[in-house]
């Protein structure tokens, strides 16, 4: 899924689709700002999905989200290779195979539909724990400039 806006793209969609995904990139965005401050939601992958969205959607709500101070540059860290600090993958993981594992237990009863939870949550965690952790920044100490 691009992360880039595509006029081509956009202009080809149906009105009622832009704003479909316009809708739920806000959504997303919503989400991703709950999870800074709520331990358990992730934050990374709501952006990236109102990234997606918008770059399918809106140039305008794009540049947005790509310039927001905090937030663009979580996006523009994934998307250079950088992945994404430890903490936030184990945060995502554990909600995931929480939510997961609630679900199989105690809510669906079709085992079919059981299978197919465990058979998603194994290739998003397979994704995430092959994403590179991104490491803290380096502190320089006042003596000792960063290397050029």
């Amino acid at each position: 899924m691009s992360i880039e806006y595509s006029p081509a793209k956009a202009k080809a969609l149906p009105l009622i689709v832009r704003y479909l995904l316009i809708g739920i990139g806000f959504t997303a965005v919503a989400l991703g700002m709950l999870g800074v401050v709520l331990p358990l939601l992730p934050t990374t992958p709501f952006l990236l999905l109102a990234a997606a969205c918008f770059a399918r959607s809106s140039e305008r709500f794009h540049d947005w989200l790509m310039n927001m101070p905090v937030f663009g540059q979580y996006i523009r860290d994934y998307k250079a290779g950088k992945g994404i600090p430890l903490r936030v993958k184990i945060t995502a993981l554990t909600v995931l195979w929480v939510t997961i594992l609630t679900s199989v237990i105690w809510i669906v009863p079709v085992l079919l539909i059981k299978a197919l939870l465990i058979i998603i949550a194994s290739a998003v965690t397979t994704h995430i724990v092959r994403l590179p952790n991104r490491r803290p920044e380096a502190v320089w100490r006042r003596s000792a400039p960063p290397p050029a």
